[in-house]
């Protein structure tokens, strides 16, 4: 006998919401993440000059280059040089809609539970002990939460002590994740 998808939806809407809770309170209690973005010194001026191109929401960047072969002109590694480097994201003007994107950062947590739960399945049988569930679960959690972050510092300037914050918060999620599967993980025969 396995352990279906079916059998863990308390622990796949019940680990999302914890660790959908665990988010809030890092940003908004702890907040050690209010020191990931600087001011710029000329923010009203960069602010004009992007509204004055009626910029539409997207991401950009600066000097944009449309493939590798164009790195090769010398105007284009002029422009490299003379800076700035930049990847902007532009959102929709207007408060940030909050329902919806914490609507959908709960669904990132519990989609993110399907996933981790189909690993376990595949991994642990019913029955299986609480450490078992917890080491499983909480490593396929890290790579859930944490592995995709590092290529934002490796190619789109995230500072490394930006992403080492984004670390940290994965661990925590894998742990909170982890806990609650090794909790309500179905007993032998059950």
């Amino acid at each position: 006998m396995s352990v279906g998808l079916m059998d863990l939806w308390i622990p796949i809407l019940l680990g999302g919401a914890l660790a959908w809770i665990a988010s809030g309170l890092i940003h908004m209690v702890l907040k050690y993440h209010n020191s990931d973005y600087a001011k710029l010194a000329n923010e009203d001026d960069v602010a004009a000059s992007l509204r004055a191109g009626s910029v539409e929401p997207g991401f950009y960047s600066l000097p944009h280059c449309v493939d590798m072969k164009a790195m090769n002109d010398e105007a284009m590694q002029n422009r490299f040089k003379e800076g700035p480097v930049a990847f902007i994201a532009i959102f929709p003007k207007g408060m940030p809609p909050m329902g919806k994107l914490l609507g959908q950062q709960i669904a990132y947590f519990v989609i993110s539970g399907v996933m981790i739960a189909y690993c376990a399945t595949l991994a642990l049988a019913p029955g299986a002990d609480y450490m078992s569930v917890f080491r499983v679960v909480s490593a396929v959690g890290f790579l859930a939460f944490c592995w995709s972050n590092i290529p934002m510092s490796i190619w789109y300037g995230h500072p490394w002590s930006t992403t080492f914050k984004y670390i940290i918060d994965a661990l925590v999620y894998a742990l909170v994740m982890a806990g609650t599967f090794a909790w309500l993980w179905p007993a032998a025969g059950g």
